[in-house]
């Protein structure tokens, strides 16, 4: 009888542990798909580093200030797979950049896609709803 009590609570225990993992992982826990941006910016900084990739963006706000944007991304192994590099996203290379904004209304974002100058589109999403596809019509960020 002891013994399952002490299984029974440990087995519960390990659940509870797995949920905040579970939200670490999940889009919806930072991202909001209500909320889909399209920003057009200058690269500043690109990390490909686990668990996330991120790169920046200076962007200018309506006001004519320019804003740094960070966006998250996927792993770097599923970028490198999909041909996404550091060599492919050089800093001063202009971009446009679909994605959802951040819950915490921070300048930050899920990247989905990017459209390079040229026409040229690049998937950095991640677990994004739409990933790989365009995303839904978006609305200016605040």
């Amino acid at each position: 009888m002891r013994a399952t009590l002490v299984v029974l609570v440990v087995g519960c225990g390990l659940l509870l542990r797995a949920a905040p993992i579970r939200a670490h992982h999940a889009f919806a826990a930072t991202f909001d798909n209500s909320k889909p941006i399209v920003l057009q910016g200058v690269i500043t900084k690109v990390e490909m580093m686990n668990p996330h990739s991120w790169f920046w963006l200076d962007v200018k706000d309506p006001d004519g200030k320019v804003v740094n944007w960070g966006f998250e991304g996927g792993s770097p192994n599923s970028l490198i797979r999909k041909g996404v590099t550091k060599e492919t996203l050089p800093i001063g290379t202009e971009i446009i950049v679909n994605g959802y904004q951040a819950k915490s209304g921070e300048h930050k974002g899920v990247g989905v896609n990017m459209t390079f100058p040229d026409g040229r589109k690049l998937f950095f999403g991640g677990s994004a709803p739409g990933a790989e596809t365009e995303v839904a019509t978006p609305t200016p960020p605040k």
